[in-house]
């Protein structure tokens, strides 16, 4: 894994089509009379960084300092596109504005969890060779001032072959790397770029190879590597991780958990790809610390960035402990998505089969179960100095290797009903002792649920036998 301490603000240029990406959340109980579409009442209205720029929000939530040279229209998109960059603290000197451009931005239509429409407002056309001057002036004038270049090409008409060959080329001249996420397939214009970062299906298509097997695989990443004179050679391969080729093959395999949504996992990648070689890592190196990232974005509901302490907990095997604000995106998108979410809480200090099979009934209920762990001192407060046990990391870390626990969130108070009411739970469950109406969060959560307790299991009995011994 890389050193995080050293060097830890890099300088990455981004160069790439700029998209935006917006969603309209709602719902829909009717057709519509002038024809047969179903009536969206939205609710909720969503907008982010795509692209390019996903890439530099990606690496703004690593840490890196970053600058991106695009190309945008005369156009109202282009003036939304400069307030989504001053909102993460990136300029936009660098943006070129060409006449009679639109803009990149996709408007997504959500009905419950069912995209309805998308529709789209843009120029895909090539830049003319005005803006491709300007563009080049600028990488030669700044360029000595970052430590490697990422390119994100999504065909939207910035990276002609012309300049994508050119800004190769100078940055060849300083040895500075360039990591390139293509697209398209002809990929002679990357040829003499430090790395690639296809799919399975983009390097199948641009390699000509039906990659269906490791042979043919090894087949296609033998292709691109003389076809692009790449130093590496590599193609994601989705939920099967990242296949390197060096000596031979080496895949590496993502971590195993849930996927709720790929949106950005690509964008990930080249972003922690880059930010990860700036610290002089091996490739090696750099392909898990990208694997760890991705599994971050996908394990996440509409969110498509990773920071390092989210990354520092998959490594650590805690990911799946997150703040108030984390599990609060990741209820709301649940929901939107159809998912129902489950809430229990407790200290679970010994954590013993009574708890193992609670939780595994917990889950039944619905689709996410999360775990409110009652803190340290929480647990002091409600026990006693001589408790916890366990500390709070030691039984978050047991929790998350519940298959039926899908978060935990930690929490300082004695109650968790601060938690619940950022959670918004479909379903709140406690144990059979409790009465319903007594159960803290009641009043929030229309579905209350209590379990009853397996019988001979109990913390304070485990504690109380061990002191007999």
């Amino acid at each position: 894994m890389i050193d995080l301490q050293k060097n830890s603000r890099p300088k990455i240029l981004v160069i790439g089509d700029l998209i935006i990406d917006s969603y309209l959340w709602g719902s829909s109980s009717r057709i519509s009379p002038e024809a047969p579409v179903p009536v969206v009442n939205i609710s909720n209205k969503t907008t982010s960084l795509g692209g390019a720029g996903n890439v530099v929000k990606n690496l703004h939530s690593l840490g890196a300092e970053t600058d991106i040279i695009s190309v945008i229209g005369d156009c109202p998109i282009s003036e939304e596109l400069r307030v989504l960059f001053s909102d993460i603290g990136v300029r936009t000197d660098f943006l070129i504005q060409e006449k009679n451009r639109i803009s990149s931005k996709k408007t997504r239509v959500i009905s419950g969890h069912q995209q309805v429409i998308r529709y789209d407002f843009e120029t895909s056309d090539e830049i003319n060779s005005v803006t491709e001057k300007k563009i080049i002036s600028i990488v030669e004038k700044i360029i000595k001032n970052y430590e490697i270049i990422l390119i994100s090409d999504y065909g939207k008409g910035l990276m002609t072959k012309s300049l994508t060959k050119k800004i190769i080329n100078v940055a060849s001249l300083r040895s500075i790397k360039v990591l390139i996420d293509p697209k398209g397939n002809d990929y002679s214009k990357y040829s003499g770029a430090f790395l690639l970062t296809p799919n399975l299906k983009e390097a199948s298509e641009a390699s000509g190879i039906n990659i269906i097997d490791d042979h043919s695989l090894v087949d296609a990443l033998k292709y691109i590597k003389k076809k692009c004179n790449l130093s590496h050679s590599i193609i994601t391969l989705s939920e099967r991780g990242i296949a390197l080729l060096d000596k031979g093959l080496n895949i590496f395999p993502t971590n195993s958990i849930d996927v709720f949504d790929v949106t950005g996992a690509g964008d990930t990648v080249l972003a922690a790809l880059g930010f990860s070689i700036t610290k002089d890592d091996s490739i090696e190196n750099a392909i898990r610390f990208a694997n760890l990232a991705a599994s971050v974005v996908v394990g996440k509901l509409g969110s498509s960035t990773a920071s390092i302490e989210e990354i520092s907990n998959i490594s650590h095997g805690s990911q799946t402990v997150k703040t108030f604000d984390e599990i609060s995106d990741i209820s709301t998108r649940a929901k939107q998505n159809g998912k129902k979410v489950v809430f229990t809480n407790g200290c679970f200090d010994i954590i013993h089969s009574g708890h193992v099979k609670y939780l595994e009934a917990s889950k039944k209920l619905g689709d996410i179960l999360v775990v409110g762990l009652n803190s340290d001192s929480s647990v002091k407060n409600l026990k006693g100095k001589s408790r916890p046990i366990n500390s709070e990391a030691d039984r978050a870390l047991l929790l998350n290797s519940l298959s039926s626990v899908d978060y935990v969130v930690i929490f300082n108070e004695d109650t968790p009903l601060e938690l619940i009411r950022v959670i918004q739970p479909d379903i709140l469950v406690k144990g059979g002792d409790y009465n319903k109406s007594s159960i803290i969060g009641s009043d929030i959560v229309g579905d209350v649920r209590t379990i009853n307790f397996y019988s001979g299991y109990s913390t304070t009995n485990i504690i109380e036998r061990i002191l007999k011994l």
